[in-house]
């Protein structure tokens, strides 16, 4: 595999955390035998959570993340700390270093429990072992932890630490597949990519670029045309397609267009299954149709983009969710790798399809949201329904429409 393969979201995310001055720069240099993060004396070199998009051997495309200190002080410093503490959500494996000349503190076993509460495998490292001749088993029975001897300085344990994070890092990151796991070799997709002000000039949108891609991953045949082309591109094929995936926002020109018995789906439905978790989603429709003027609803995008005219999450989205709910809603918007921490006020989420996060991001956030009794559903999820077809439109699904 190569690493370009991979986008960022698609990688494993190992995350670096520890005390100040443990050596977590220096370990992601050694791991990734590159000059990546900088290395001072100076406690607190590292401030903000610094991304890395790298192949390790024998593991390959991933993103190390080098964090602040999770003991740094100040006003300051607990800023840093916090924003450590966002990378647990997106984290799939983590590596705790562990200075032998500071010892066990509270710092490393709050870390622990954190994350066991996020269910994260965590790789334990003991640095600086050229430096200091602590008994190992003293502070493993201290941390009730196995740890990895190593050396950033002689390199001893670093080639075994690479295998190591190879075999922790949690399975599914290989032969995941968007809509593989439902086409047959030889198979016809039909992808219908409206192509409006909200497209990137000159390309497609990352979900269309990734499912073709799994489309010819799994010998099957992509055939992509605009909404204005579906009918001919109907009429042209000698049998019906296996599949027609469409934009969430064209549901009602292409269902009309698409006869009942070919399947009918929407990229953002098939990532409301890659990215994040459709049976929850779909319970999340009782919430929806409760709906009722003035209720506090979040829409949130995990990107940040140029607003349209008419753009979705801004515009479409809540006009039709004012017109479900029969009056004006409390509406709430926000983008990025930003999410509120108290979600206890609204009724429900609505999400893109998240393309931009990794799976442990959103399913995070899919769990905070349930923490606080909030369904949260994703566009594509929210405009079949609004269009009268999730039923149809989830049916290609094995586990079916009714979850």
């Amino acid at each position: 595999m190569s690493i370009n393969d991979a986008p960022r979201a698609n990688r494993p995310h190992i995350a670096i955390f520890g005390r100040r001055n443990a050596g977590k720069s220096s370990l992601i240099n050694a791991i990734t035998g590159q000059d990546i993060a900088l290395v001072s004396e100076e406690a607190g070199t590292t401030t903000d959570p610094v991304y890395k998009s790298m192949e390790i051997l024998p593991l390959g495309p991933c993103v190390l993340i080098d964090t602040a200190g999770i003991d740094d002080a100040g006003s300051l410093g607990q800023l840093r700390v916090k924003k450590t503490r966002t990378v647990l959500d997106k984290t799939d494996l983590a590596i705790l270093v562990i200075d032998p000349l500071l010892g066990i503190s509270r710092f490393e076993k709050d870390l622990l429990a954190a994350f066991a509460r996020q269910d994260i495998p965590v790789l334990a490292v003991l640095n600086k072992i050229d430096q200091d001749d602590t008994p190992k088993a003293l502070l493993e029975q201290e941390l009730e932890l196995s740890l990895h001897p190593a050396s950033t300085v002689t390199g001893e344990g670093i080639a075994e630490l690479r295998e190591l994070i190879a075999q922790s890092v949690p399975s599914g990151f290989e032969n995941v597949s968007i809509v593989g796991d439902i086409l047959l070799p030889g198979d016809v997709c039909i992808l219908v990519t409206p192509i409006d002000s909200a497209a990137p000039k000159g390309r497609l949108i990352l979900p269309q670029v990734q499912t073709i891609r799994d489309i010819l991953d799994h010998n099957a045949q992509a055939l992509v045309v605009r909404e204005t082309e579906l009918e001919s591109a109907l009429a042209a094929l000698t049998k019906p397609p296996r599949l027609v995936i469409t934009d969430s926002q064209a549901f009602a020109a292409v269902s009309s267009l698409v006869d009942e018995s070919i399947p009918l789906t929407s990229f953002s439905l098939l990532f409301a299954r890659y990215k994040a978790d459709l049976k929850s989603m779909m319970q999340g429709i009782k919430v929806l149709e409760d709906l009722k003027p003035g209720d506090r609803v979040l829409i949130a995008e995990a990107c940040t983009h140029h607003r349209q005219e008419d753009d979705i999450g801004k515009v479409k989205i809540p006009r039709l969710l004012q017109k479900q709910a029969g009056g004006a809603l409390a509406l709430d918007w926000c983008s990025g790798g930003s999410f509120p921490e108290d979600l206890g006020n609204y009724k429900l989420i609505i999400h893109c399809g998240a393309c931009m996060l990794n799976r442990k991001q959103m399913l995070s956030r899919i769990r905070t949201a349930g923490e606080k009794g909030v369904a949260l559903i994703n566009y594509g999820v929210f405009l079949a329904y609004m269009a009268g077809i999730l039923k149809r439109t989830t049916s290609v699904f094995a586990s079916g429409p009714d979850f």
